[in-house]
């Protein structure tokens, strides 16, 4: 996986599951390191009830965030793995 290259604008947008199956939400935007340009963070946009009950960190304006570490696949939607969240 981290060794895909996508364009910023293939993955903003995606709806957000877990390989479960639950919806999470969409893709707002990416955070990264600007230096070594490695990605951090995906940052939530209309999180469901189910994404505000985990405990994901926030940003400094309080927008979830998911570990990019957590992504499983991009296709269709972002998968992430459940586990790698909690």
């Amino acid at each position: 996986m981290q060794n895909e290259k996508r364009s910023f604008n293939s993955i903003v947008g995606k709806m957000i599951v877990t390989k479960e199956g639950k919806r999470l939400g969409f893709v707002k935007d990416v955070t990264f390191e600007t230096k070594t340009g490695e990605l951090i963070n995906i940052v939530v946009k209309d999180s469901t009830m189910y994404t505000r009950n985990l405990n994901l960190e926030r940003s400094s304006s309080n927008e979830l965030l998911i570990p990019y570490s957590s992504i499983i696949a991009i296709g269709d939607f972002v998968i992430v793995s459940e586990e790698d969240l909690i």
